[in-house]
């Protein structure tokens, strides 16, 4: 079993014919991914050739690919300014799983099209400025490696995507359900805690790794959910436990104002909440490591 992804689900790509779409298209496919389709309406009806002869139809439509395919995700490889406008075609189609990858999306576009999928209610978003998710040997929607891990019984969710890559592959040696990137923009899809629920829920992951990172209160606000309603064991990371106090930082969603939003008052929330939290990413997967051995 696996959260939100599994080797049943049906995947298009809308902007696969664009070069990042074409490329990380034949990663997915590499990885046992079914893609059934792609999206671009100055290209329906043509098919693309990928490696060992797999020719993937384009459609003219999100709608369009549905219909014919039964395609139950979408990853979008399309750039900023076009975004807003594809989630909300991929809601309009009724989608149950958009995968949006594109970095540089405006805010008050996330904004704007996340609020537009909630008062659908019908799909849940991934990202924006996300690297997807992975059910290792079931199927991978967006830009993760798909060689680093196996499958296994741990739940990872994390904001950063290179460090997604590090944790699964600390920890390959026993393997992940799934592993969401959710992104690091301070407006996101789908959070830490809908991934913690999801993996709460699931019958085949047994302990969960969180990695967040400084800035917003997101970390803070899952630690108060774990200790509501979490019962199974979470280890936790926070990036940027050594960005120096009062310097702007980079990442669009590391915004640190005054003692909230640090590492430091993360881990004490997270802490509070029984979650153990690593100093390192390595010393948080040997955090889980203790776990997993004690679950016998």
């Amino acid at each position: 079993m696996a959260i939100f992804l599994t080797h049943d689900s049906s995947v298009i790509v809308q902007g696969m014919t664009g070069s990042e779409g074409m490329k990380h298209t034949q990663r997915m496919l590499r990885s046992g991914t079914q893609v059934v389709g792609g999206v671009n309406p100055r290209k329906a009806g043509q098919t693309v050739d990928f490696e060992d002869g797999v020719q993937v139809p384009v459609f003219g439509s999100v709608a369009e690919a549905m219909e014919a395919t039964g395609a139950d995700v979408s990853v979008l490889f399309v750039p900023p300014a076009f975004t807003k406008a594809a989630v909300v075609e991929a809601v309009d189609a009724g989608m149950p799983l958009a995968v949006v990858i594109t970095e540089g999306v405006p805010v008050q576009d996330t904004a704007e099209f996340f609020a537009y999928a909630q008062a659908k209610g019908t799909t849940r978003i991934i990202g924006p400025n996300c690297p997807g998710l992975i059910s290792p040997e079931q199927s991978n929607a967006g830009i993760i490696p798909a060689d680093i891990t196996g499958p296994g019984r741990i739940g990872l969710v994390s904001k950063s995507g290179t460090l997604t890559y590090q944790m699964m592959y600390e920890l390959r040696e026993i393997g992940f359900s799934t592993a969401v990137g959710i992104g690091g923009d301070p407006i996101i899809g789908t959070t830490h805690i809908d991934c913690l629920q999801a993996f709460q829920d699931d019958p085949d992951t047994d302990a969960i790794v969180m990695i967040g990172e400084i800035g917003g209160d997101a970390e803070e606000r899952a630690a108060d959910y774990i200790k509501e309603h979490v019962t199974k064991p979470v280890v936790g990371y926070v990036a940027g436990f050594t960005a120096p106090e009062g310097k702007t930082m980079g990442h669009a969603g590391a915004i640190v104002s005054g003692s909230s939003g640090t590492a430091a008052a993360k881990k004490e929330a997270l802490e509070a909440a029984g979650v153990k939290v690593g100093k390192t990413p390595s010393e948080t997967a040997e955090l889980m490591r203790e776990i997993v051995a004690g679950l016998g």
